[in-house]
């Protein structure tokens, strides 16, 4: 939940007011086992993000850039915060703040995503929310569940490019039930 998908910001989340409120009335119901995301643009753009960042100018921005600072009451909750310059978010990173956050067998709440030994155990379960919805959602979701991890998607929580875009990425999402739910609310 950062400035960068809101306001006038080229990336602007048309729903994300709606997904932070979403967002931030489950906060309560996973204390002590929420770990926020960021994503940040590379210091050197490599590969397909050089074309990316040539598109996308604006974005290409230290990761220290107030455009990247999360939005309140996220900014100051007492959680770990994972910062990578990848849509998803399932890596070790993740797996790491997971593990000194949380049971190895409880479930966890994330802006978006986890991977490891600290959450892949016997029934590793994940639960979304974050924007947006068909990147950073979608990628992470898709990766932990190709992991193995069980994820829920909670579709009020996350908003899209645009509303078009945010229902495109549940659908797809739903392809990979039973290790992909998407839910309406929690």
């Amino acid at each position: 939940m950062q400035r960068i998908f809101t306001g006038d910001s080229p990336w602007a989340a048309p729903r994300y007011a709606e997904a932070a409120e979403a967002t931030a009335r489950l906060l309560p119901r996973f204390a002590g086992r929420t770990v926020l995301t960021r994503f940040v643009a590379p210091e050197h753009p490599q590969g397909a993000w050089v074309d990316y960042y040539r598109d996308w100018p604006f974005a290409l921005v230290p990761d220290a850039d107030p455009l990247y600072d999360l939005t309140e009451p996220f900014a100051a909750l007492s959680a770990p915060v994972v910062t990578a310059p990848t849509f998803g978010k399932w890596g070790t990173s993740l797996s790491h703040a997971l593990g000194r956050h949380a049971a190895p067998q409880a479930p966890r709440r994330a802006g978006t995503g986890a991977r490891g030994p600290a959450v892949v155990g016997d029934q590793p379960h994940l639960v979304l929310t974050g924007v947006s919805t068909d990147c950073c959602v979608l990628s992470t979701a898709l990766a932990a569940a190709d992991a193995g991890a069980r994820v829920t998607v909670v579709a009020s929580a996350c908003a899209g490019a645009s509303d078009a875009d945010h229902a495109r990425a549940l659908d797809a999402m739903r392809l990979y039930g039973p290790l992909v739910t998407v839910v309406d609310a929690l």
